[in-house]
């Protein structure tokens, strides 16, 4: 079972700016259903969750971040910057923390399932007892 997936995008570049086009067909994993902004200071950290259900594909547009990820066979920590033209897929039942390390930090997250609350899990103690199940 993999973890976590890192998607390189292709940077067309010319003098007057580069340009990182997304497909949702070969680019985004799923078909996107609901797409939102994050953004903030050094030193901020968003998510601290996990999602029953939804997969997330993570695209940072400014400044770099530090994606800390678990599911019940592996955890570790991913970097994603604009320069590194990476994207990174939250599978189901992933644990996710988020560190903004720029300032003026922004990610875009796709996801393949409408807003629910009820698929959020966000407590990290009942996150270890649902991965403990499986």
């Amino acid at each position: 079972m993999t973890l976590y997936t890192e998607k390189e995008f292709k940077i067309y570049k010319k003098k007057s700016g580069n340009l990182i086009p997304f497909s949702f067909k070969k680019d985004i994993p799923f078909k996107p259903k609901r797409v939102f902004l994050v953004y903030g200071k050094k030193g901020y950290i968003r998510a601290k969750h996990a999602h029953y259900k939804c997969k997330q594909f993570i695209v940072v547009i400014s400044g770099k971040v530090e994606v800390s990820h678990e599911n019940a066979k592996s955890k570790s920590k991913v970097i994603l910057g604009i320069k590194k033209n990476y994207g990174f897929l939250s599978k189901p039942l992933t644990w996710i923390k988020i560190k903004f390390l720029t300032n003026q930090c922004i990610i875009m997250v796709f996801c393949d399932k409408e807003y629910d609350y009820n698929d959020y899990i966000v407590h990290y103690k009942d996150f270890l007892k649902k991965i403990k199940k499986k």
